[in-house]
């Protein structure tokens, strides 16, 4: 809450050329990806001279996508003063080296990672491999939750799952690091306000997230680290409120079920599948949303959309769900039967005494 803070986001997926021209006037706080970061660095736009603060966040997943030789060229074009702070979810040994290799007279801060049982409850399930997409269909039915993330440990199978659970009806959505940076913000923010029920994600595109009141998490096959296991669960059960953590296992994965015991110091809960119920629709949205090309530039507030979706287009004001408003595009959620209706005064109508492109996503 300090005034006149200049933040730049700097992550690669988006046109180079307004980063550069945004660096023309320095900012105080850069919030970057290694890779974009370093071309920026090597065409001499952004000095690092002043910096006095680094912070690697996500730590465990540099060392597993591969970006400790960028992390490592960024470093050595920041003064050696420099304060280095390390952020992970998960303690793998490689840490300690990692810390070794960029920190100097570090400190270590742990906090709790287990959650209290009461909090989040936790069921496995026995499924063969063929058979888990049919059973995450199951337990939708059964659980209908308001929204759900779903975790897959590859890209495949979380575009997979996604095509089956929308080909049955379900308000789904997935998200991992074959989208361009504009549809990850899409996704995660028809998520937020509740044009999407359900997500399906790999760790490495979920890390981040801060989704409040999730009732449900479902893990689609466990991970090999039970560390990752707990920080999956853990987004659920936030702030107070109860939670529910289902995972699938197939044969190969009891292994890792054995490891989760032992690093929780409980055995887990089995329990039955539910039986199918085709007749019963999956969870779906109560909210579509609609983007409009003007945002912050142009001087846009959401009084300003507001008003114009109850005068143009007659809406109740609860036909209007979260407006989200960024520097060159806005989103408001429409409840869904309201959608159409909303687009079409909203195209042929103007906002502020303007007309702006007005898009369904």
């Amino acid at each position: 809450f300090m005034p006149n803070i200049k933040i730049s986001s700097l992550c690669g997926g988006i046109p180079l050329r307004p980063q550069l021209a945004s660096l023309t006037h320095e900012p105080h706080i850069v919030v970057g990806t290694p890779g974009r970061l370093k071309d920026l660095i090597g065409r001499k736009a952004l000095p690092l001279d002043a910096l006095n603060c680094v912070v690697l966040d996500e730590a465990d997943r540099m060392l597993d996508m591969g970006f400790l030789d960028d992390v490592e060229y960024i470093l050595n074009h920041t003064p050696e003063s420099r304060n280095t702070w390390l952020f992970s979810a998960t303690y793998p040994p490689e840490i300690d080296q990692l810390s070794a290799r960029f920190q100097r007279d570090a400190q270590t801060v742990t906090v709790a990672s287990q959650h209290q049982g009461e909090v989040i409850e936790q069921r496995f399930f026995k499924v063969e491999p063929g058979d888990k997409a049919a059973a995450v269909l199951a337990l939708l039915r059964q659980y209908q939750p308001e929204s759900c993330l779903i975790f897959c440990n590859t890209r495949n199978d979380a575009r997979q799952l996604t095509s089956t659970l929308r080909d049955g009806g379900a308000a789904a959505r997935e998200l991992h690091g074959d989208l361009d940076q504009r549809d990850r913000d899409e996704t995660l923010l028809q998520f937020a306000n509740g044009s999407c029920c359900v997500l399906v994600a790999t760790d490495i595109a979920a890390r981040g997230l801060d989704i409040k009141d999730l009732p449900l998490v479902l893990g689609y096959e466990l991970p090999s680290d039970p560390d990752i296991h707990v920080h999956r669960i853990g987004r659920t059960g936030r702030a107070g409120a109860k939670g529910t953590a289902l995972s699938l296992v197939s044969g190969r994965e009891m292994g890792r079920v054995i490891k989760i015991e032992e690093a929780s110091g409980q055995a887990v809960v089995w329990a039955d599948l539910p039986r199918p119920e085709r007749d019963r629709a999956l969870p779906s949205a109560s909210f579509q949303t609609l983007a409009i090309d003007a945002g912050r530039k142009d001087k846009l507030r959401p009084g300003d959309i507001l008003g114009a979706l109850t005068g143009l287009a007659g809406l109740d004001f609860n036909h209007i769900g979260k407006i989200d408003i960024f520097t060159t595009r806005s989103y408001v959620a429409i409840r869904s039967t309201q959608r159409d209706k909303a687009w079409r005064a909203l195209q042929d109508g103007k906002i502020k005494g303007r007309r702006f492109r007005v898009r369904k996503i």
